[in-house]
C-alpha cells in the first residue's frame, strides 16, 4: 500500500503541473487574442456606436472566385490568431487535463455537466469555428455531448464582450433577446442533445477516489501532444478553408438585400445565418448595415443568434466528434431559434 501511495504521489504532482500549464497557456492566449483587444473595442463601441463595417459585400454580384478569395482574406485576417489558439488549446486539452477529472466533472449526461460546460465557455469569447477544436478535444476525452456542446455554443452566443458591444451599437432590446435565446440554446438544446447520444456516465473503474487521476498513456508528453496537434490540424484546416471560400463566393446570393420583413424572409435569413461563417461579433455590423438598408427588423433579428451560433465550417470541424443526429438536432434548433428571434424582433424591436 505504501509503495502504491508513493508511486501515485509523483503522478498526481505531475498532473497538477500539467493543469497549471494549461491554465497559464489559456490565460496568456486569451489575454492576447481576446480580452485585451475587446477591452479597447468596448470603448470604441461606447463612443462611436459602431465596431466597424460589415464583413459582407452588399454588392449583388454573381458568385465568383474573386468574391470567395476576398471574403476569405478578410475573414482569416480577423480570426487567424483565435483560430491558432483554438487548435492549440484543442490539442492541449487532450494531453494536459487529467482525463479522470474531466470524466468526473463533465462526463455525465446531466444538466450539471451541461451547466459547467456552458459556464466554462464564458471566458473564451471565441467564434464558433475557433471554439470547435476545443469542443472536439473535449469529446475525445469522453466529455459528455451536452457539456461539450454547451462549451461550443456558449463561446459565441454568451460572449460577454459581444453582448456589451451589442448594447452600445444596436440596443438593449437586441441584447436582451440575444441573451435569452443564447441561454436557451447553450443550456437547453445542449442538455436535450444528450438524449440523441445516450448517457455518458463515468465508469466505476474510473472513479477518481479509487484510482490515480492520471491515465497512463503511451509516449512522452511531447510525442502525444505533437500527434494530437497534427491530427487536429489535418482534420480542421482543409475543411475550414474550403467551406469559407465556398460561403464567401455565394455571400451576395445568400444575403439578398431586396428581401422584405415577412415570415418568408425571416425563414430564409435563419437558414442562411446558420450556415454562414463570421468572426466574433461580426453579426453586429452586419445587422446594423441591413437595418440601414431598410431590411425589416424580423430578418435582421433572425441573424442575431443564427450567425454566431454555428456555421458550415464549424459543423465540419466537429463532425467526427458528435453523432450526426446530434448535429442535425443542433442545426435544426438554431434555425428554429432564429425564426423565433425574427418573429419576436418584428414585434419588439
Amino acid at each position: 500500500m505504501s509503495a502504491l501511495s508513493g508511486n501515485t504521489r509523483p503522478r498526481n504532482k505531475k498532473t497538477i503541473w500539467f493543469v497549471v500549464l494549461f491554465v497559464l497557456i489559456a490565460i496568456a492566449g486569451l489575454s492576447y487574442v481576446k480580452w485585451w483587444p475587446y477591452y479597447h473595442k468596448a470603448f470604441t463601441a461606447a463612443s462611436k456606436h459602431s465596431i466597424g463595417s460589415s464583413i459582407l459585400s452588399m454588392d449583388q454580384v454573381a458568385p465568383s472566385w474573386h468574391a470567395a478569395v476576398t471574403y476569405a482574406q478578410t475573414y482569416f485576417k480577423s480570426v487567424w490568431k483565435a483560430a491558432v489558439l483554438g487548435i492549440l488549446l484543442g490539442s492541449l486539452v487532450q494531453v494536459l487535463l487529467p482525463v479522470r477529472w474531466l470524466y468526473k466533472v463533465l462526463g455525465k449526461a446531466n444538466f450539471k455537466s451541461t451547466l459547467i460546460g456552458g459556464v466554462a465557455s464564458l471566458p473564451g469569447m471565441m467564434c464558433t469555428c475557433c471554439a470547435a477544436p476545443v469542443a472536439s478535444g473535449l469529446r475525445k476525452r469522453n466529455v459528455s455531448v451536452g457539456a461539450a456542446l454547451a462549451f461550443w455554443l456558449g463561446n459565441p452566443l454568451l460572449n460577454p464582450a459581444t453582448l456589451i458591444f451589442m448594447a452600445f451599437v444596436l440596443s438593449w432590446k437586441f441584447t436582451l433577446l440575444r441573451l435569452v435565446l443564447g441561454i436557451a440554446l447553450t443550456f437547453g438544446v445542449s442538455y436535450f442533445a444528450n438524449r440523441f447520444a445516450g448517457t455518458a456516465e463515468v465508469p466505476d473503474a474510473l472513479d477518481p477516489e479509487n484510482e490515480p487521476i492520471e491515465v497512463q498513456e503511451q509516449g512522452t508528453f511531447m510525442q502525444r501532444w505533437m500527434k494530437s496537434l497534427w491530427i487536429m490540424i489535418i482534420s480542421v484546416v482543409p475543411a475550414y478553408l474550403i467551406a469559407v471560400l465556398l460561403l464567401g463566393a455565394f455571400q451576395s446570393t445568400m444575403f439578398p438585400v431586396w428581401v422584405g420583413g415577412g415570415i418568408a424572409a425571416i425563414i430564409v435569413f435563419a437558414i442562411v445565418g446558420t450556415l454562414f461563417v463570421i468572426p466574433t461579433a461580426a453579426e453586429i455590423p452586419i445587422i446594423q448595415s441591413f437595418l440601414t438598408l431598410g431590411i425589416g427588423t424580423g430578418p435582421a433579428a433572425s441573424l442575431l443568434v443564427t450567425l454566431p451560433a454555428v456555421s458550415l465550417p464549424s459543423i465540419l470541424i466537429v463532425a467526427k466528434s458528435f453523432p450526426s443526429k446530434v448535429l442535425l438536432f443542433v442545426v435544426g434548433s438554431v434555425i428554429a431559434t432564429g425564426i423565433i428571434s425574427g418573429i419576436a424582433g418584428s414585434f419588439l424591436l
